[in-house]
């Protein structure tokens, strides 16, 4: 995510804390607005292969690496270096501190649900689109009763324990 300081957005802030309707509002001036932006996910296979902390650096590699430039310095929210090919600043709460960061949980967190809703065409029953992957007592319940799908990553704990219980 690359904001163009010329064209401030107002109302940039850690996706958490805004409204579903907020966040896909900003997404499309953020989208418009910034000189670029890149978004970068792990499937499934990896976050189960690497662990969840591993598999979001390589995400975060690859959205740089969609940028199609090479930014000056990356703010990254948290303490971790995801060893990017320029210099980095980690910045804990950074998406609550740093409007580029904020800007780019934005556009990850309505990747993120409009994926869900996929999902939950996809795979009917297990509330993707309510839930949005979060392990609410209706996801683990969905899961007793119905198993899990491919996407579903066996390093989840519930999962994990439907697939080992006999």
């Amino acid at each position: 995510m690359v904001l163009d300081p010329r064209r401030p957005i107002d109302g940039l802030a850690d996706s958490k804390r805004l409204s579903a309707a907020r966040r896909e509002r900003l997404a499309v001036q953020i989208r418009e607005s910034a000189l670029c932006w890149g978004l970068g996910r792990a499937e499934v296979a990896e976050i189960d292969r690497l662990n969840i902390l591993q598999a979001s650096l390589l995400a975060m590699r690859r959205a740089v690496a969609a940028l199609g430039v090479v930014p000056g310095l990356a703010l990254v929210d948290g303490n971790q270096d995801p060893q990017l090919s320029c210099p980095v600043r980690t910045i804990v709460g950074g998406d609550g501190l740093e409007p580029a960061i904020a800007a780019a949980s934005i556009l990850a967190k309505v990747a993120r649900d409009e994926m869900m809703v996929r999902l939950d065409e996809r795979y009917p029953g297990y509330g993707f689109s309510s839930h949005k992957g979060y392990p609410t007592r209706n996801h683990v319940g969905r899961l007793k009763v119905l198993g899990p799908t491919p996407v579903h990553r066996r390093s989840f704990r519930p999962v994990a324990e439907l697939v080992r219980a006999p």
